[in-house]
């Protein structure tokens, strides 16, 4: 879990420190100051820089395709396309340059990111080698340049993924070096996002399946119970090969309904409550908590997220732009000391430097009983 945060470099995060997190975590701030952003460091930084996960991440930007008509080789193609995740879409080789994400420690030369617990993206240049080990087979190292003033010949640009003190680098001399889906690390935390408004219903049906029959599949059932008090089971049926619907069925009747006719705010607490118990003592990321949901069900939503995450160990972090959500979530935060405890940090933009702003519970709560405006 993460006890506080450091990203540098990341998209418009070029430097964001924040000094202690809680176990939910609300992110708020006008347009273009970093919620989102956030949210995808804090992804990247828990499955260890998956290449699947950034692969996803440009593509839903747009910024995997608009190179493809370019007459450049495979390396110029795919260093434009990473760059795209760096402040100012810089390509720089020195470790100042380089994405970073991690917890904070205290050291006896002031405050750095944990030795441990970061992850760090950078391009690299490096040549490999051919070396042979003890029984003389021969095995190839890739040596980074890491003096700028050296000399080189025939090197390569790749890519560095490092967690802690492990590195690998991803050359970037092939079309598409990321369609393997290569996992360099093992141990990656365990990580559930929610999107803006997509509701999923394959990945919807392979969380159920993984809850079912067990007491998480009750959780499902009472978060449902927030808009239909009658919900008493659900299941997943098949549409097609590919793809399946979800259907309830209410306990004053035996028929069967689709959950989609019920309406939006139905579907997003199946989708939202679906991702956190999958998330076991890993992350929830939530992209605009509020969409498709009426403000009257959001406090009790939050009651439900802050009681699961704990019970879980769940971090969650969530972002909004809705005042109702924020008043949910004071009220849960102040009136159940037995639940997890929770922040909300506000992200500002100034002269295009991201700053932020923490909020714990009894600011929060002056803040909302002034009606101080935060957002």
């Amino acid at each position: 879990m993460l006890n506080s945060l450091e990203i540098k470099n990341y998209r418009n995060l070029k430097e964001l420190k924040i000094d202690s997190l809680g176990t939910v975590n609300l992110i708020i701030g006008r347009n273009n100051t970093g919620k989102s952003t956030l949210l995808e460091a804090i992804a990247i930084y828990a499955t260890k820089g998956d290449l699947n996960l950034m692969y996803q991440l440009l593509e839903e930007r747009g910024e995997t395709f608009k190179h493809k008509n370019d007459n450049t080789n495979p390396t110029e193609t795919n260093v434009k396309i990473f760059s795209s995740l760096f402040s100012n879409r810089a390509v720089g080789f020195d470790v100042a340059d380089a994405i970073s994400v991690g917890n904070l420690e205290n050291t006896l030369f002031g405050e750095k990111l944990s030795s441990e617990e970061y992850i760090s993206l950078r391009f690299v240049k490096y040549i490999d080698e051919i070396h042979k080990d003890e029984q003389g087979n021969p095995i190839r190292k890739r040596r980074i340049f890491r003096n700028n003033t050296e000399i080189i010949e025939n090197y390569k640009i790749g890519f560095e993924i490092k967690a802690g003190d492990i590195s690998y680098i991803l050359s970037l001399d092939e079309d598409k070096p990321y369609r393997f889906g290569i996992k360099m690390f093992k141990n990656t935390e365990n990580v559930q996002i929610v999107r803006t408004r997509n509701i999923n219903k394959g990945i919807n049906g392979i969380l159920f399946d993984n809850i079912a029959l067990t007491d998480k599949e009750q959780y499902v059932i009472e978060a449902l119970k927030i808009i239909e008090p009658l919900t008493e089971r659900i299941a997943f049926v098949e549409e097609t090969p590919r793809e399946r619907s979800t259907v309830i069925k209410l306990s004053d009747s035996q028929r069967v309904l689709p959950l989609q006719s019920m309406g939006d705010g139905i579907n997003r607490i199946l989708t939202l409550i679906l991702a956190l118990v999958n998330a076991d003592n890993g992350y929830l990321l939530i992209d605009e908590f509020e969409n498709g949901l009426h403000h009257s069900v959001q406090e009790k939503l939050w009651t439900i997220i802050f009681k699961l995450s704990k019970e879980l160990n769940v971090q969650v972090f969530a972002t909004t732009h809705s005042e109702d959500c924020i008043k949910g979530f004071e009220s849960v935060l102040n009136n159940s000391s037995s639940l997890s405890d929770g922040k909300l940090i506000r992200l500002d933009n100034e002269n295009r430097i991201i700053k932020q702003v923490e909020f714990d519970a009894k600011e929060l709560k002056i803040a909302t009983d002034q009606d101080i405006e935060i957002r």
